[in-house]
């Protein structure tokens, strides 16, 4: 038995028939490399040999008494892999536009929660010869970088050798009755105040170094500024996806060459793109879009349970800067304060916190807030999420077949919804969009902006005659001097 901790229940209180909070991923195959060839029934049967004895696969939830605590993980005696290994044809051509739609439509049905919360679907005829794989688990199992970790126990380095992770036989563990669950449940209950004051302290002193770091121009984009597009109000449950892929040799030629982050490259691109898409429907705002950006802290955390080890910063994107270049400037030097901003914050606040999300209390309040649209009705807190996640710099095999893409998608929410993750693989990132369908009904336009954004991006380094590290000093001077000036008077 393992109690969910706060952050991975949320994600259970946040889930509606319209907010869906399950990741996906659209895993492409060439199933040639496969020393036995490949055949559904045999692809099915690898899947279920790997998945029998790792947790994460065969797990599900119970619920405690009247809702009193978290719910609770346990071994699902009857797993069947024929109720979440399943087999599609894309219909002709079968090219990326019926892939895109097909996924789509798939990412818009909610995960069973009478069973382990996740799926397989096996979609085959993508151009021609290709198996693609659409994934999808509940937030509440993994985030990013569990979910990465959980890929190897299905993937090896060679197309017949063994998974890069075994995992060890499950071992049988007694399933606590009613009464127990009950009993733990209001211990848990009678204790919470006590760790609400051991939080106060902690919290009250991060929010007076932050009104230092405002005061000093040091501190992180703050939510609640974030200007309004038609991407943020109330959501649908349906979705659109769009995938695409970009060199990493580009991506690190420009960080070499402007002395930045892969991540901050990533960023500037994504930020080119909204603003090119949001610019050609005569929608750009003024001011720059605020994204979320989810922050592994799982090496800092002093948890050892839980699924979700993260937090979050905001980062503007410069859709207010024409000049690729100097977004990409403007962008690294508010990462830089951003991440020390971060810093300074507990790696576990976040999953403290959420310990006092009420199951019964947080679900009606999500579904209040949806049905009153109130989404629509306050500042935006924050445009959209764009998560990097890292993936393998090496060829991966699925299940013998070579991966040829690996496209990971996130959640949107009412508000946000938008949400684009990247992951990188044996020599690409991979791009994966999706978006509710209402809000968004043109995502493949903004995804054909991200290689032309790179590109540009790219250009503007090359084409650079001040060697760009002595320019980027000079700007920093320049802004210094202005800043001087500007406390003197």
């Amino acid at each position: 038995m393992e109690r969910l901790s706060g952050l991975d229940a949320s994600f259970l209180y946040l889930e509606t028939p319209a907010q869906l909070m399950h990741v996906c991923g659209v895993i492409v195959l060439d199933p040639g490399t496969m020393p036995e060839g490949y055949t559904f029934g045999g692809f099915r049967a690898e899947i279920d040999r790997r998945v029998r004895d790792v947790p994460e696969f065969t797990r599900r939830l119970r619920r405690v008494p009247l809702g009193l605590d978290h719910p609770i993980w346990v071994h699902d005696r009857h797993f069947d892999i024929d109720r979440h290994v399943h087999r599609l044809a894309l219909p002709s051509p079968g090219g990326k536009a019926e892939l895109a739609e097909l996924t789509g439509h798939l990412a818009g049905l909610p995960l069973d929660r009478s069973r382990p919360l996740w799926e397989m679907w096996v979609i085959e005829g993508y151009e021609s010869d290709r198996v693609v794989v659409f994934m999808k688990m509940h937030h509440a199992t993994v985030d990013g970088v569990s979910g990465s970790n959980l890929l190897s126990h299905l993937c090896s380095l060679e197309a017949d050798a063994p998974p890069m992770t075994g995992a060890a036989r499950l071992q049988p563990v007694r399933e606590p009755g009613q009464g127990e669950l009950l009993g733990r449940a209001i211990v848990n209950t009678v204790t919470r105040p006590l760790n609400v004051v051991r939080l106060a302290a902690p919290s009250a002193q991060l929010v007076t170094r932050t009104i230092g770091r405002v005061r000093a121009g040091t501190a992180m984009a703050a939510p609640f500024s974030a200007p309004r597009t038609s991407f943020n109000g109330t959501i649908t449950g349906r979705r659109a996806i769009a995938l695409a892929d970009l060199p990493i040799a580009d991506i690190r030629e420009v960080k070499s060459a402007t002395g930045t982050t892969v991540n901050d490259v990533v960023l500037a691109v994504a930020g080119g793109a909204l603003r090119a898409y949001l610019l050609d429907r005569g929608e750009l705002p003024s001011s720059s879009l605020l994204a979320t950006v989810p922050v592994s802290v799982r090496e800092e955390s002093r948890h050892s349970g839980g699924a979700n080890k993260v937090s979050a910063l905001f980062a503007k994107l410069g859709t207010d800067t024409e000049d690729p270049l100097e977004r990409l400037w403007d962008l690294a030097e508010r990462n830089k304060n951003a991440k020390e901003h971060h810093q300074a914050i507990s790696a576990d606040s976040l999953q403290d916190w959420a310990e006092f999300a009420a199951p019964r209390t947080f679900g009606l309040a999500v579904r209040a807030y949806a049905g009153l649209r109130l989404p629509e009705k306050h500042p935006v807190v924050h445009n959209l999420v764009i998560s990097n996640v890292p993936g393998p710099p090496v060829p991966l095999y699925f299940m013998g077949a070579r991966i040829e893409g690996l496209y990971p998608l996130g959640p949107v929410f009412h508000g946000a919804g938008l949400n684009i993750t990247v992951m990188s693989n044996n020599g690409q990132v991979h791009v994966g969009i999706i978006a509710c369908q209402e809000s968004m009904p043109d995502v493949a336009d903004l995804v054909r902006r991200f290689p032309v954004e790179l590109a540009a991006l790219k250009a503007a380094v090359v084409a650079e005659e001040t060697p760009i590290p002595i320019k980027r000093a000079r700007r920093k001077k320049a802004a210094s001097s202005g800043g001087s000036r500007a406390a003197e008077r």
